[in-house]
C-alpha cells in the first residue's frame, strides 16, 4: 500500500516568530488518527526550532532544498549531511522556482539526489510544465525528461525514500489548478514512467500534487487512484487549512 503524505512548503515567509506560532498551532490542532504523513518545510534558519515543537509528535520536518556538494568551500550553500545531522529528514528538489528562478538542470538535481538519498534523507524530486508546454503538447516530454534525468542512474536500494510531487507550473501561486482528471492523467503517467524507469517496486513510490492545492480541493484532487497526498505552498501557511488538506484522505 502506498504512503499518503501531506507536505506543507512554507517558502521563504515567516519570521522566527511566525514560524514558532504557525507551529504550536498546527501542533493543538493536529489529530493523532491522520491517515497521511505529514512534512512541514519551514527556512533553513528555523528548522531546528520548528523540529523541537513538533518533537513528540509524529509530525516529521523538511529542508526545501539541499546542496549538490557534500562539503567544501561553497559559501552560502546547504549539504544534505548537514540538514541530517539536524534531524531533518525529508528534503524537496527540483521545485520549479528552483529551475526556473535559479535555473537548475536536471544533473544539478541528479547530484542532490543521489547525495540526500546517501545521507539518509527522504527526496522529494518535482516535475511538472509550464503552461505554453502543456499547450504545445509537450507535457509527458517535459516530464519524461525531467524525470529520467533528474533520477537518472538510481541505486533501487533507495526507492522508499524518493517520493515525486508532480506540480503543473501553471497552477502554482496563481489560483488555478489542475482538475482531478487532468491531475490524475498525469500521475498515471509518472506512475508508469516510473515502473519503466526503476522497476515493478517503484509502482509503491508516493506521488504527491503541488499546484494550488487547498482545503477545498484536496479532498477530491486526493480521491484520485494515483495522487497520494499533496505538496502544499500557501495553504500551508495557514494551520487550519493546512490540517484540513491532511484531513482530506
Amino acid at each position: 500500500m502506498r504512503k499518503k503524505i501531506v507536505a506543507g512548503n512554507w517558502k521563504m515567509n515567516t519570521s522566527l516568530e511566525e514560524a514558532i506560532s504557525l507551529s504550536e498551532e498546527i501542533k493543538q490542532i493536529i489529530s493523532a488518527e491522520n491517515n497521511c504523513e505529514i512534512v512541514v518545510c519551514p527556512p533553513f534558519p528555523w528548522l531546528v526550532s520548528v523540529k523541537e515543537i513538533f518533537k513528540n509528535t509524529k509530525v516529521k520536518i523538511g529542508a526545501q532544498n539541499v546542496s549538490d556538494e557534500e562539503k567544501g568551500a561553497f559559501t552560502g550553500e546547504v549539504s544534505a549531511s548537514m540538514i541530517a545531522s539536524a534531524g531533518v529528514t525529508f528534503a524537496i528538489i527540483g521545485h520549479s522556482e528552483r529551475r526556473n528562478i535559479y535555473n537548475e538542470t536536471d544533473a544539478v538535481i541528479n547530484k542532490k539526489l543521489k547525495i540526500g538519498l546517501a545521507k539518509g534523507l527522504n527526496m522529494i524530486l518535482c516535475c511538472g510544465e509550464t503552461l505554453e508546454e502543456r499547450n504545445n503538447g509537450n507535457l509527458e516530454s517535459v516530464i519524461r525528461r525531467q524525470l529520467t534525468e533528474g533520477i537518472g542512474h538510481f541505486d533501487t536500494q533507495f526507492l522508499p525514500q524518493l517520493i515525486v510531487a508532480y506540480e503543473p507550473v501553471w497552477a502554482i501561486g496563481t489560483g488555478l489548478t489542475a482538475s482531478p482528471t487532468q491531475a490524475q492523467e498525469v500521475h498515471f503517467f509518472i506512475r508508469k514512467l516510473l515502473v519503466e524507469l526503476l522497476g515493478n517496486k517503484a509502482e509503491n513510490t508516493p506521488i504527491l500534487y503541488g499546484g494550488s492545492c487547498n482545503a477545498s480541493n484536496a479532498a477530491e484532487l486526493f480521491s484520485q487512484t494515483d495522487i497520494d497526498g499533496g505538496l502544499i505552498g500557501g495553504a500551508s501557511l495557514k494551520a487550519k487549512d493546512f490540517i484540513t488538506i491532511a484531513q482530506s484522505f
